[in-house]
């Protein structure tokens, strides 16, 4: 991999896969001014050429974006069950690489890739990044400045009825890899993890209510899938701080009130943004206020679209620090993940294995699209 020693220098970026995720990665480099998208892959041909001449870039080969030495960085956007094969490749190969979520399908596999990352001393980054979006970092300041007191517990909600509702091809929802909890839990664990730390267990009861489902969307109507991973988790967290969470994670709830996550300290409590989206609202409520208040959200100085964590970890490379969306985050999301299912299998309490520090906080007040002073 070339040499790059300063937020100056323009890192080359591939992305591995043109899904619906895809474009949105490519808007936000192309916005970050210092990250060129120089190649894209993806196992349809189409699909990779329109992705490639709407970006202005080049189709190619995996093979091709591994063994070229001009190329600094690597997009994992694969589906689940790839991610491991594409990362370790492209670790191996030395170049920086960034997955989407979850860092593999299982433990054994993120706990594989974290320690090529380390061996090797290549940076190795995941999704989610909505943590360093100005909604979760406000959250975070907050906690920090002690604006709710000492964090007690907390309480965190994604149910909703299922992505064959509106998905047009759903099945990988319900696969290996995939369903309630590591689909959508790496949002709020990560969003968790931050706000109180690292946690040290848990205990869940995973259930799957319907083996098949009806694929409601409007081209493939009536068409039956197989479902082969729990569909609603309710999980019991300790953190290493003291604090605890629950958090249910479903495709079976048909409504519901639940805030997404809320922060329940001795002097307040704090309601959380959608863990999956990059700003607010904020608010915040103490035993004499009569009603919520909103905090304001400061001005960002960085685009607030996924892809921020590849470029956070791109400059930490060129400035030799810890990137914020790391490896060890998200190795420590996947043992939570994997374990809640582990735990309703044994009825019994999960301890992890793993730990993280909570990543440090971003300051909005750096010149525009840079992450470090």
């Amino acid at each position: 991999m070339r040499d790059s020693t300063s937020d100056g220098d323009v890192s080359r970026v591939a992305i591995i896969g043109c899904g619906v995720i895809a474009p949105v990665y490519a808007t936000t480099l192309k916005a970050l001014g210092n990250v060129e998208l120089v190649a894209v892959v993806d196992g349809i041909a189409e699909r990779a050429a329109t992705f490639a001449a709407a970006h202005e870039t080049r189709v190619a080969t995996f093979e091709a974006v591994i063994a070229d030495d001009s190329i600094d960085a690597i997009v994992n956007l694969t589906p689940p069950l790839a991610h491991a094969a594409v990362s370790e490749a492209s670790l191996i190969a030395g170049k920086a690489t960034f997955s989407e979520k979850p860092l593999g399908v299982d433990f054994a596999q993120g706990n594989r890739l974290a320690t090529i990352a380390k061996q090797r001393n290549v940076r190795l980054g995941c999704a989610p990044d909505t943590f360093l979006g100005v909604g979760l970092q406000t959250c975070r300041a907050a906690i920090d400045r002690g604006d709710i007191g000492e964090p007690l517990s907390a309480s965190g909600f994604m149910m909703g009825f299922g992505p064959e509702w509106w998905h047009p091809n759903p099945e990988s929802f319900y696969q290996p890899g995939a369903g309630p909890m590591l689909d959508m839990g790496p949002y709020y664990l990560t969003a968790l993890i931050q706000m109180l730390g690292p946690a040290i267990s848990i205990t869940a009861s995973a259930k799957s209510p319907r083996a098949q489902r009806t694929i409601r969307a409007k081209a493939r109507r009536g068409e039956l899938i197989d479902v082969a991973v729990p569909t609603h988790v309710s999980s019991l967290i300790d953190f290493a701080g003291g604090a605890s969470a629950t958090l249910i994670t479903s495709f079976d709830v048909m409504a519901s009130r639940c805030r997404n996550i809320e922060i329940y300290g001795t002097e307040a409590t704090l309601s959380l943004p959608d863990p999956n989206t990059f700003g607010g609202p904020v608010q915040i409520r103490g035993i004499r206020d009569l009603e919520w208040r909103d905090l304001e959200l400061p001005e960002a100085n960085i685009p607030q679209e996924r892809g921020i964590g590849l470029a956070d970890m791109l400059s930490a490379q060129r400035n030799d620090r810890k990137h914020r969306a790391n490896s060890d985050l998200a190795l420590h999301v996947l043992e939570l993940m994997t374990s809640a299912v582990s735990s309703s299998e044994q009825g019994q309490r999960i301890a992890l294995t793993t730990t993280c520090e909570r990543s440090e906080p971003l300051d909005f007040s750096l010149p525009a699209n840079t992450f470090d002073a």
